[in-house]
């Protein structure tokens, strides 16, 4: 009697130990407060929203995901996003919902194998997340995407949050360190320059949910920010979303004349008739720009593609850097740089495949003449 007792303590004893190892729970605090309960290690995900699978491919935890948005098995000519290009296989996956965060809790429900956890940007975005979770029964994580300006302090939280689900701390870590070493070189390169050194610029055509015209543009531009340059869309004071997308009047560029122009190669999606490069070549009232008369017009890569583009945006930066100060960028060679930026946050250089998409116009002079 007294051995059949003490087997069975043992028993539940083991049963408890095996059934709290199985069932073993972190607790995660998500960008909007919320306590969520999650796996204590968690191998299957999916991300819904803008921008929420570049997070998950700089924290290195891409082969996690068991299904992707419509966005990525979309096959068009032009893609600047490089965590897609450097994972081509994404295209394969099976579709859990349409892009900007309009998940299909049916769709969801069918993945095979299930997801443990869906991180979700742009929480108002889509399907709401709370509901969400409710309808298909996995805790959703949602993060605030944030900027590399005055949000900065969002997307560095949400790569921790991210890395702290997903136990990929240490490459979070890494990832902060790395844009806040790379704003801090470009500052240092460029914090001393007198301001009758800083020649004016302008950066028109810069995609907004979807591809727009020259007059498209930036006023909290990052790339120019970083370097300190002379932007002539931005007047101390501005701020929150006064610093974001602007569509500034025709007119305004014309009395503002940069002396270098920039050409955001998004707006190419416009086509031969429309779009940035077609109006500049175009447009007599632009014709007239002293930037277009001495053939300063030059082209980057796009700062927003399903969201911005954390790595082409320090690229730019480096570019613009070396075009306008090239003393202080000697050591500096864009295309490279550009490369080690991709390479570093997707584990592969993809500016050659992304200069092809876009005519081969990055980091070279735009003809528009």
């Amino acid at each position: 009697m007294k051995k059949g007792l003490v087997l069975l303590l043992v028993g539940t004893l083991v049963f408890s130990l095996f059934s709290s190892v199985c069932y073993a729970e972190q607790k995660i605090v998500d960008a909007m407060g919320r306590t969520v309960s999650i796996p204590d290690k968690v191998e299957k995900v999916i991300c819904s929203g803008p921008g929420c699978l570049r997070l998950l491919t700089y924290l290195q935890a891409q082969d996690r995901i068991v299904g992707v948005d419509d966005m990525e098995t979309r096959r068009t000519q032009f893609d600047a996003r490089p965590y897609a290009l450097a994972n081509p296989q994404f295209k394969e996956y099976p579709e859990f919902g349409s892009f900007r965060g309009h998940d299909n809790p049916e769709q969801i429900l069918v993945l095979e194998p299930q997801p443990q956890v869906i991180f979700k940007t742009y929480a108002t975005m889509g399907h709401d997340p709370i509901e969400l979770s409710q309808k298909t029964g996995i805790p959703v994580i949602v993060l605030n995407y944030g900027d590399l300006g005055g949000n900065r302090s969002q997307l560095f939280q949400a790569v921790r949050i991210m890395g702290q689900a997903l136990g990929q701390d240490k490459r979070a870590e890494e990832v902060v360190a790395f844009f806040e070493s790379a704003i801090q070189d470009l500052h240092d390169r460029t914090k001393d320059i007198p301001e009758d050194k800083r020649p004016s610029c302008y950066i028109g055509g810069i995609a907004s949910k979807g591809p727009h015209g020259y007059q498209s543009t930036e006023p909290g531009y990052p790339p120019l920010a970083f370097i300190h340059a002379n932007n002539v869309a931005y007047s101390t004071g501005l701020k929150g979303k006064a610093l974001m997308h602007s569509n500034v009047a025709k007119e305004k560029i014309v009395d503002w004349d940069p002396e270098i122009l920039f050409l955001d190669l998004s707006t190419l999606q416009m086509g031969d008739q429309a779009g940035g490069l077609y109006e500049l070549k175009t447009d007599p009232a632009y014709a007239a720009l002293t930037a277009v008369q001495k053939g300063k017009v030059y082209g980057v890569l796009p700062y927003n593609w399903y969201s911005r583009n954390y790595g082409s945006i320090l690229a730019n930066a480096y570019y613009m850097g070396k075009l306008i100060y090239p003393d202080r960028f000697e050591d500096v060679e864009p295309q490279a740089k550009a490369d080690e930026i991709y390479s570093f946050l997707m584990g592969k250089g993809v500016f050659d495949i992304m200069n092809e998409s876009f005519q081969h116009l990055v980091f070279k002079p735009v003809p528009v003449k």
